[in-house]
């Protein structure tokens, strides 16, 4: 199976934007509802690592590429993505959300000419992992102390 440059592509922006997302929700509950400077901080320069991604891709490769007419998910919700039970389920998804499309990135990547994303990406794939195992073990600590 071959794919062309133009559906890596594509596939590279919707990703980026996912990583986006995913992370973003994550440091919104670090700022707002955890008030935490610090885990702000780290998950807003994760974003920036994505911003160097971007640029190395280049803005009017993913930009040119994007096409969300014909995206078979554009229009309608998926019933999973509508149903959220707590804060928890929403920061646990947008781990999952950023870790699986660092991971589709760094695969994407090896097949345009940018060595370095695909480097890039799985570094922010680990420091996800990391993170929400530190901040797993830590909120579960906290739970358990409380009860």
């Amino acid at each position: 199976m071959l794919i062309d440059k133009s559906s890596a592509y594509r596939i590279l922006d919707a990703n980026c934007n996912r990583l986006r997302e995913g992370i973003r929700l994550i440091e919104e509950y670090y700022r707002f509802v955890e008030t935490n400077e610090t885990l702000t901080i780290a998950f807003k320069s994760l974003r920036h690592k994505l911003k160097n991604i971007e640029q190395l891709l280049g803005r009017e490769n993913l930009l040119l590429n994007r096409d969300t007419s014909t995206d078979c998910f554009s229009k309608d919700n998926r019933p999973e993505e509508l149903t959220r039970n707590s804060i928890d389920d929403i920061v646990n998804a947008g781990f999952k959300r950023a870790q699986e499309a660092s991971r589709v990135i760094e695969e994407y990547a090896k097949i345009t000419d940018t060595p370095d994303v695909s480097s890039l990406a799985k570094l922010i794939r680990f420091e996800l992992y990391t993170f929400e195992k530190d901040l797993w073990i830590h909120d579960h600590g906290k739970k358990k102390a409380g009860n």
